[in-house]
């Protein structure tokens, strides 16, 4: 006896009986299925009843419709979207067959959120309201909260802010808050277990977190660690600089345009290190003042501590923020603080560079 799955009678009607039912894991959001609709394999996503689920679904459908939209440039970075029931949340999507990633994974990663980013047309703003996707929301970064809850944690560790250390990160949340020049999609949590490896290159799924702002966020999560996942890695640095062109590459096949330099890089690190939220789970963030708890004791979120996330973090940081970026004597001053906080938490190790 097959498990049953919540197919209304017209999708019933439109895509067959479903058969081979399969319930899958997945996050206390969603129930998942493996399925087979009139032969053809499947997925089914059925977004659960919860605070923020409408709106959940809603990204998820829009994310998934505009990454898979006529004339988009490049090989599908999703899988395609064969049916949707809104009244129930609930997606139908092609069923792919994940591999494991293999020792080029990060160049296939990145080559792959380049083309995801990338799926948001140049011309976005003109389009607003009457294409799939763009009534995705705007991203949302740091706030001068953020920004005052790290500098607290600083001082903490007795490790003040220098001059023009904070006028540089104040004026950091105001460029990461700006509207992009142009738009990326962003996945919103393009993290390991949300890339499908397959035969024809990464796909990715589970867009409920997705929105539409500056690709440098994303395109930073390899070098900062994948601040929103319980996987937290760091990479090999020629490895991380092969994904990283790898990138740029992909980006400008697809666009025309030179993806994020150096300094955007910079500031988008910078950007995830400043926020407490991105040292817990979803479920977790906008309850407390996360910095704050670092100073009292460690926790674990998956992968890694609490503490071993900011100090790669921090090193990240002050390696990237230079002469040549806006960010200097910010740069700085992480590797101090970096140094104080390795002095005080002992037992915070190096991040691992396996996936898991």
């Amino acid at each position: 006896m097959w498990p049953s799955l919540p197919l209304g009678e017209k999708l019933r009607t439109v895509l067959g009986p479903p058969r081979k039912v399969r319930r899958l894991v997945s996050s206390p959001r969603s129930r998942v299925w493996r399925a087979e609709l009139s032969g053809r394999p499947v997925v089914v996503k059925q977004l659960v009843d919860s605070p923020g689920a409408e709106q959940r679904y809603a990204r998820e459908a829009a994310a998934l419709a505009l990454a898979a939209r006529p004339g988009r440039p490049g090989r599908p970075v999703v899988p395609a979207l064969i049916a949707t029931d809104p009244a129930n949340r609930l997606l139908v999507l092609e069923r792919l067959e994940d591999r494991t990633p293999g020792p080029g994974w990060r160049t296939d990663y990145a080559t792959a959120l380049a083309g995801l980013h990338a799926s948001a047309p140049a011309d976005l703003d003109d389009l607003a309201g009457t294409a799939p996707g763009t009534d995705l929301p705007a991203w949302t970064g740091p706030t001068e909260r953020d920004l005052g809850c790290f500098i607290a944690l600083a001082r903490t560790l007795d490790v003040p802010a220098p001059p023009g250390a904070r006028a540089e990160a104040e004026a950091l949340v105001d460029r990461l808050s700006a509207t992009p020049v142009r738009h990326a999609l962003l996945h919103g949590d393009p993290c390991p277990g949300n890339d499908l490896h397959t035969a024809d290159g990464v796909r990715f799924v589970d867009f409920e977190q997705s929105a539409l702002g500056p690709g440098a966020v994303e395109f930073a999560y390899l070098r900062i660690g994948f601040p929103t996942c319980w996987c937290s890695t760091t990479q090999p640095a020629a490895e991380l600089a092969d994904a990283e062109a790898a990138y740029r590459t992909a980006w400008r096949a697809a666009t025309g345009t030179e993806a994020a330099g150096a300094a955007e890089l910079a500031d988008a690190c910078a950007g995830w290190l400043i926020r407490g939220d991105a040292l817990v789970p979803a479920a977790e963030r906008g309850t407390a003042d996360h910095l704050a708890r670092l100073h009292h004791g460690d926790w674990t979120w998956g992968n890694a501590t609490a503490r071993r996330r900011l100090l790669h973090r921090l090193r990240a940081v002050a390696e990237l923020a230079d002469a040549d970026t806006a960010l200097p004597v910010f740069g700085r001053f992480c590797a101090t603080l970096a140094a104080r906080a390795r002095t005080t938490w002992p037992a915070a190790g190096p991040l691992t560079t396996e996936r898991t």
